[in-house]
């Protein structure tokens, strides 16, 4: 594998103002970046008041304003792009991950985990934890509050995941140093793009932490945003370095012993 440009892009979007929120993203994009992944629903912001609004926002992943903004994009600057939007299937509404590719082609994730209200706005994802081509290297897809379950990752890096996309809207202070855990634990890259700002559309509000980041094999903060601002961080990373071995006598994935496991 050959090395590639990563990049978390760090936004503030404005409620409701998708073409101005996707325009704001996107030109924040670095050329000659490999992969860019933006925050969790970017394009929409995050706090619905009901179900009925957020499907008014929701988009179809093949041919929504979002999705068709995303695959020029990418074709235009050779970039592949994990954002993270309000898909519509049908009845259905979820909270999605999309990855879009230079070539037009694309995959979705759903999210597996809902968090608080998100219960009653989305659908739980049933797609599972799905792993994907791309850049030359394979990417495994989670958001926001995927993190906390540690079978999430686990279950990316099994089936092959180098680098881990996770586009999040974080509110608990927790996130940031457990994706170190995370990223140490199996031995593979994650990008974290959070958001920033406040929204106050129902009786609770909420302020979104930012300080996304990249975070090595080795546990290492390679990037990483303050808190409050908008911003991009970007890092060089080398895909073969997501190596299992830890000793000549130890992987981690063949030392596993899930016949012992409570899973």
């Amino acid at each position: 594998m050959t090395e590639i440009r990563i990049a978390a892009i760090q936004t503030h979007p404005e409620f409701g103002q998708v073409e101005s929120n996707v325009d704001t993203a996107l030109a924040a994009v670095p050329p000659e970046c490999d992969l860019a992944v933006l925050p969790e629903l970017f394009n929409t912001g995050y706090q619905f008041i009901n179900r009925a609004e957020a499907g008014e926002l929701a988009e179809d992943p093949a041919d929504g304003f979002t999705a068709r903004r995303l695959r020029v994009f990418a074709a235009d600057c050779a970039v592949h792009l994990v954002a993270g939007i309000a898909e519509r299937d049908g009845d259905r509404i979820f909270n999605s991950a999309l990855l879009v590719r230079p070539d037009g082609s694309w995959e979705i994730y759903r999210k597996i985990h809902l968090f608080w209200d998100e219960k009653i706005i989305f659908d739980p994802g049933d797609l599972g934890f799905p792993v994907f081509p791309a850049c030359g290297t394979t990417v495994g897809l989670m958001i926001c509050f995927d993190w906390i379950f540690p079978e999430a990752m686990r279950t990316l890096t099994l089936r092959g995941a180098h680098i881990v996309c996770h586009p999040a809207n974080l509110l608990l202070p927790y996130c940031y140093d457990a994706m170190i855990t995370r990223c140490l634990e199996n031995r593979i890259y994650a990008v974290t793009a959070n958001r920033i700002g406040s929204e106050h559309r129902t009786e609770t509000a909420l302020t979104f932490n930012g300080l996304s980041q990249i975070v090595s094999p080795l546990g290492e903060r390679l990037a990483a945003v303050d808190d409050q601002a908008c911003g991009v961080i970007e890092a060089v990373v080398d895909p073969g370095a997501t190596r299992q071995d830890l000793t000549p006598r130890n992987n981690l994935q063949s030392d596993r012993r899930p016949e012992f496991y409570d899973l």
